[in-house]
C-alpha cells in the first residue's frame, strides 16, 4: 500500500501525538518505536493480530504501563512521565475490555460510581438518552445485564467525567451482532459530539465503518496506516496484515 499521510487533508488540532514510543512489560519489549497521531474529533482504530500490541499501546497512553520512552503528548502537553490520575485530568477516559462492571451494584449506582474530573461531562439524563437499555435497566444489579448492556454501561460510566478523549479497547468483542451495531451508531453520535476516540478492535467489518483513518500494529511497531476511503482498493493488503 502506497505510504499515507495520515494529517492531510484535515486542519484540525493534534489531540495525541505518539513518536518514538518504546514501552515494555517487566522485562519484556512490548512496544517498539510506535508512532502516530489522532486529531480532534476522530475516530481512529488501532488493528492488528493478537498480541501485536495494540491494548499495550492504550495502556501507555493512559498511563497503565509505567516503564515507557519516548514521546507521547496529548493537547500538546508531555505525558510520558505522568501517572494515569493526572492524564485522566487531562480530559482522557480508557473503558478496557474487561468492563469491570461492580456486580453488588446497580446499573445507576455504578454509572455515578466514576468522579467528574472536569467540566462537560454528560448528564445522567444525557446518557440515558444515549443508552435507553441503561435507563430501563438503572435498578438492576450488574450480574443481571447483558454482555452487551455491560459493555454499554462501560461505556457510558466515563462520560459523565468530563473526558473528551476516550480509549475504547475491544468494545465489541464477544457481542451479538444488534449490540455491535448499537455501539457503532453511540461512537458515531459521540464524535458528532465533538468527542476523539482511539480504539483497538478486532471486528475489521465494524472498524471500517466507525472509524476515519486505521494504524496497523505488528509485534509492537505500525507497519501500515490508511484512510477509510482507501479500504476499498487494497482490501487484499489488509486483509493479509490482518490474517483474514
Amino acid at each position: 500500500m502506497t505510504e499515507l499521510n495520515p494529517t492531510a487533508g484535515t486542519a484540525q488540532p493534534l489531540c495525541l501525538s505518539i513518536k518514538n514510543l518504546v514501552g515494555h512489560y517487566g522485562e519484556n519489549l512490548a512496544l517498539h518505536n510506535i508512532n502516530l497521531e489522532v486529531r480532534k474529533g476522530e475516530v481512529v482504530c488501532l488493528l492488528g493480530r493478537n498480541g501485536a500490541g495494540k491494548t499495550t499501546t492504550l495502556r501507555a497512553v493512559i498511563g497503565l504501563l509505567t516503564k515507557r520512552q519516548g514521546l507521547i503528548e496529548i493537547d500538546g502537553q508531555q505525558t510520558t512521565g505522568m501517572l494515569p490520575e493526572a492524564i485522566a485530568r487531562l480530559g482522557v477516559a480508557y473503558c478496557p475490555e474487561e468492563r469491570g462492571i461492580f456486580s453488588s451494584l446497580s446499573t445507576e449506582e455504578n454509572l455515578l460510581l466514576p468522579p467528574v474530573l472536569r467540566p462537560g461531562g454528560l448528564s445522567i439524563d444525557e446518557i440515558y438518552t444515549l443508552f435507553p437499555n441503561l435507563k430501563e435497566r438503572r435498578h438492576s444489579q450488574g450480574t443481571k445485564l447483558s454482555g452487551g448492556e455491560q459493555q454499554m454501561l462501560s461505556i457510558a460510566r466515563i462520560l459523565r467525567t468530563g473526558a473528551s478523549f476516550l480509549l475504547l479497547d475491544e468494545c465489541t468483542e464477544g457481542l451479538a451482532p444488534v449490540i455491535v451495531q448499537k455501539i457503532g451508531q453511540i461512537i458515531g453520535l459521540l464524535k458528532a459530539r465533538g468527542f476523539t476516540v482511539l480504539m483497538v478492535e478486532q471486528n475489521f467489518r465494524f472498524a471500517s465503518k466507525v472509524a476515519d483513518r486505521f494504524y496497523v500494529i505488528e509485534e509492537g511497531m505500525v507497519v501500515d496506516h490508511f484512510h477509510r476511503d482507501d479500504i476499498a482498493g487494497n482490501l487484499a493488503r489488509i486483509e493479509s496484515l490482518l490474517g483474514l
